[in-house]
């Protein structure tokens, strides 16, 4: 058994790849900073592989795709994604368009690549993470990373339902977990206002609620009941409460 895991070399993408380690699948860590990759590798009880790839770059998730196909892999976790903090109208358009690329282009195309393979082998799983800002109308100051993580919400569910009718064995989710203490917030360049959550918790809770096919995967208690909540609150009062959660992120930053 085989799993595959972008971004991999911190943070919950390295957590789920000890975690699936210690269950015994062996691993193929991918990421672009190898001395890390190396580190973690070092960590796990199972036959694993480091491949270096920066998916900013089509070449490379192109060579991420032949590695999937080579070793006909049971598990596909897109984890790889980062974070952009500013108002549209200042950030920066490379570094946006890199984001969308890495967040969107190279999900779809692993995702799409995948698919097809497990499809022909009837069986595998496939864990899309995307955030508990993908089930929120839009994250003003954050714009650009809302939009790319709702996005991989939409699609996963679409395509959960047009596999489930197909009827075979292969199993989409989607991670959707509020704050987490990982290395997100010094790329995004911001903060979070809430108590984050340990990156091993979010990993072993994903891992252990994909195997059980749960679509939809939301850590956290409180992080539950905020989404639940917003269910009752007008798009526009929503929306001026996410802004000012966002400009005080921007303040402890």
């Amino acid at each position: 058994m085989k799993a595959l895991v972008t971004g991999a070399s911190s943070g919950i993408g390295r957590d789920m790849a000890i975690y699936l380690s210690k269950i015994g699948y062996d691993i193929i860590l991918v990421a672009r900073n190898e001395d890390k990759l190396i580190d973690v590798k070092e960590k796990l009880d199972t036959p694993s592989d480091i491949l270096i790839a920066d998916l900013n770059n089509k070449d490379d998730v192109d060579k991420v795709i032949d590695r999937c196909k080579k070793d006909k892999i049971d598990i596909l976790i897109n984890n790889a994604g980062f974070g952009l903090y500013g108002s549209f109208y200042e950030s920066d358009l490379d570094k946006e368009i890199e984001m969308i690329n890495v967040n969107v282009i190279a999900v779809h195309r692993l995702t799409k690549e995948v698919y097809k393979m497990m499809k022909e082998a009837n069986g595998g799983y496939i864990l899309n993470v995307a955030s508990s800002a993908g089930l929120l109308p839009g994250g003003p100051l954050l714009s650009t990373y809302y939009a790319t993580k709702s996005y991989v919400r939409s699609l996963t569910l679409g395509l959960y339902e047009e596999n489930r009718r197909n009827l075979n064995n292969v199993h989409f989710s989607v991670l959707c977990p509020g704050p987490i203490n990982t290395n997100f917030n010094n790329v995004a360049g911001t903060s979070f206002n809430l108590k984050s959550m340990s990156s091993d918790f979010v990993a072993k809770y994903a891992v252990d609620k994909m195997f059980k096919n749960k679509v939809v995967i939301v850590p956290g208690f409180m992080v539950k009941c905020g989404l639940f909540l917003q269910r009752f609150i007008c798009v526009k009062l929503l929306l001026k409460i996410i802004y000012n959660i966002q400009v005080k992120k921007g303040r402890k930053n």
